[in-house]
């Protein structure tokens, strides 16, 4: 019995079946053919590399919705749908190959340099082994390459860079998922089970407060996204730096995994601006955030490699110090700063933190504290559900002073003002350092400036109950702007 042609459908960081244009084209495909659509994940090296404990946990819940959505549409009772594998990509799929009737393999592109580079060699092996690929424009509103200044180079700076962006052709209006799609029944060799991908935490399971904040999945990625539009969207460009109020969107995990497309998140916003009148300033406000979310990604794209070299090449003289408890301190929420110790603290508990709670904690480390940027990425590309190989590495550039349209180094935030800006009644700081619950309001964001009376009143000891800070904050930003100075001697 002749086997049935095979279009090959290899998921990435497109786990969805609405607007998934490889997916669509697989499918029609596999109608015209009549054939069949074998849809596949690959645990591979390079995208265990960027993998923490978070995004692991994100990643097996994801996996197991969009198996069984893909086997919703297929009309099939398996719960392997979506077929597993583990090992390098092009063995991987060369190997399904040689073994099944794949005429043809679909997949959205990718924009890390390792993932070009793989999926490169992987295009060039498959059509040396007698079989068609296409890629597809999925998880970017716009290309990097057809993003250009006037004198054909790359953007460094993020106004400009939307500007154009904003003179091109709008987003392409979102797709629905396939009507039907015939899938694949068979067995294939060495496919294994989400299990034996080790994602689940371990030696306990502390994912409690990840499941309480997410719900991974294409479903929960929708829900997200209608609940932000229909109930916050609206204060969205007034409060959208206030962590005491929940304003923002919380869509990163699930732009991060590609439970939704960014394109579905654009219209959506566009819509309601539509619906709306007078409502035009926070929704382009909320989109141009999608665009930050692009210029880290073009950024990524062009750069040598965001995770590791300085897009401004002075700062591989910076003098960081060597302080591993301060270091220590700071991951565990601990360093006397009520702000940071709550984003700290939030992020251990959900796997989240407030953008604006994001620049106080990094401006913190790097600055008063002179930590290596790369050992604020190295704990949030582990603790962060929402961590990528784009924006995370991008936003602790720009912290560092060092990225692509980052602020002057010497622009240091004052935990403290901060605090009193942002979380003005200090709710954000009692729900996270609930032994700071009973500080007055004018001491919550500063209780080493309360009396030992007001501190005996509220049960705070410091020292004992809550640390001490553990650096003064006029002598971190001098120490800070001693250190640049250097380097820029270094550099020079």
């Amino acid at each position: 019995m002749t086997e049935r042609p095979i279009a090959l459908m290899w998921f990435r960081s497109d786990l969805r079946l609405a607007d998934n244009p490889a997916l669509l084209a697989a499918a029609k495909w596999a109608k015209q053919n009549d054939g069949a659509v074998l849809p596949v994940f690959i645990l591979d090296p390079v995208i265990a590399d960027q993998l923490g404990g978070a995004t692991k946990w994100w990643l097996e819940q994801s996996l197991s919705a969009l198996n069984n959505d893909i086997a919703e549409l297929g009309d099939s009772k398996s719960d392997r749908a979506l077929r597993l594998f583990t090992g390098d990509a092009k063995t991987v799929l060369q190997g399904i190959a040689d073994e099944k009737a794949v005429q043809t393999v679909f997949w959205n592109r990718v924009y890390d340099k390792p993932s070009t580079k793989r999926d490169t060699d992987i295009k060039s092996a498959l059509l040396d082994h007698g079989l068609t690929c296409e890629s597809h424009k999925a998880n970017l509103l716009f290309e990097p390459w057809d993003v250009k200044t006037g004198s054909g180079t790359d953007f460094k700076v993020y106004s400009p860079f939307w500007r154009a962006c904003q003179k091109l052709p709008p987003p392409r209006e979102p797709h629905g998922a396939p009507d039907s799609m015939a899938l694949f029944k068979g067995e294939v060799s060495g496919q294994i089970n989400i299990s034996d991908f080790d994602l689940s935490p371990k030696p306990v399971d502390w994912a409690g407060g990840l499941g309480e904040r997410f719900t991974p999945g294409e479903q929960g990625a929708k829900d997200q996204l209608f609940d932000f539009i229909d109930d916050r969207l609206t204060d969205y460009a007034d409060m959208r730096d206030r962590p005491d109020h929940r304003v923002t969107s919380e869509l990163s995990p699930h732009l991060r995994f590609g439970e939704i497309s960014p394109y579905q998140v654009w219209h959506a916003a566009s819509h309601y601006a539509d619906a709306n009148p007078g409502k035009g300033k926070t929704a382009s406000k909320f989109i141009s955030e999608l665009g930050w979310r692009e210029f880290a990604h073009h950024i990524l794209f062009h750069a040598e490699d965001l995770r590791t070299v300085p897009l401004q090449s002075q700062f591989k003289h910076f003098p960081w110090a060597d302080e591993a408890k301060g270091l220590l301190a700071w991951q565990k929420g601990q360093t006397g700063f009520p702000i940071v110790d709550a984003g700290m603290r939030e992020l251990w508990h959900t796997g989240y933190m407030h953008n604006r709670v994001r620049m106080i904690v990094g401006s913190i480390l790097v600055k008063h504290l002179l930590i290596h940027w790369q050992d604020g990425l190295a704990w949030f590309d582990d603790t962060l559900v929402d961590a990528c190989p784009a924006n995370n590495p991008f936003s602790w550039q720009w912290i560092g002073g060092c990225g692509a349209d980052a602020a002057p180094y010497f622009r240091i935030f004052n935990p403290v003002l901060q605090g009193e800006k942002f979380d003005p009644k200090g709710d954000y700081v009692r729900q996270w350092v609930p032994e700071l619950r009973d500080m007055p309001e004018q001491y919550i964001h500063k209780p080493w400036e309360a009396s030992p009376l007001i501190l005996k009143a509220a049960g705070v000891t410091l020292g004992k109950t809550y640390p001490e800070p553990l650096v003064g904050l006029k002598e971190g930003r001098e120490r800070a702007l001693g250190a640049y100075q250097d380097m820029k001697k270094a550099a020079a």
